[in-house]
């Protein structure tokens, strides 16, 4: 079973965080944050995840470190759900209409962390989530998870379709890479034969 159970606690947050690669799109999300919850299923039922997130986080300072540390959580989740990385397709990509947004993601489970972060957010704020948030979650995730993302919009006026349209796109990239390719199921997917 590719799943893994993450719980972390620091000064600023505490941590449940359960993820099941191959599940059917349920959640039970409770971030402190109504709109990242909202983020994180669709993010779940886009990709076919199962996920499971509960934390308590110093959500009256701001949402920083709550978005972060969940981002730093879920990437976590996925390096240890995805264990040596054999037979993954390894690569994904979209890219996903959102009303008037465009959004290009594309993903590399390479054993390197990098986030190219191109997403032009039209406001600082949807609600009272700080939209420069969107880019410390990922940061998070791509460093722990250790896969190259690419995340960029190619059109879009209006921040919360721009969001929601990177999330539902990245969801079904990191689906598409995380999936197991039939006809190279006992393979890691590089010439190194490591990832």
């Amino acid at each position: 079973m590719r799943t893994s159970e993450i719980k972390r606690k620091t000064a600023e947050t505490d941590i449940y965080l359960c993820l099941d690669l191959d599940g059917t799109g349920k959640s039970e999300i409770d971030s402190g944050c109504g709109f990242l919850d909202h983020m994180l299923t669709l993010f779940a039922s886009h990709g076919r995840f199962d996920l499971t997130v509960k934390c308590t986080g110093d959500t009256f300072v701001d949402y920083h470190h709550t978005v972060e540390d969940i981002g730093i959580a879920l990437g976590t989740a996925f390096y240890e759900a995805l264990g040596d990385k054999r037979g993954i397709r390894r690569y994904g990509d979209r890219i996903l209409p959102m009303d008037e947004a465009l959004i290009m993601t594309a993903v590399d489970f390479s054993g390197r962390s990098f986030l190219g972060f191109d997403l032009e957010i039209p406001t600082e704020k949807v609600g009272d989530f700080d939209t420069e948030l969107v880019e410390e979650f990922w940061q998070g995730f791509v460093r722990k998870a250790e896969c190259a993302l690419h995340l960029r919009s190619l059109a879009g006026k209006n921040s919360h379709h721009v969001i929601e349209g990177a999330f539902k796109s990245a969801a079904r990239s990191l689906r598409e890479a995380v999936s197991i390719d039939e006809s190279f199921k006992d393979e890691i997917p590089s010439t190194k034969g490591v990832l």
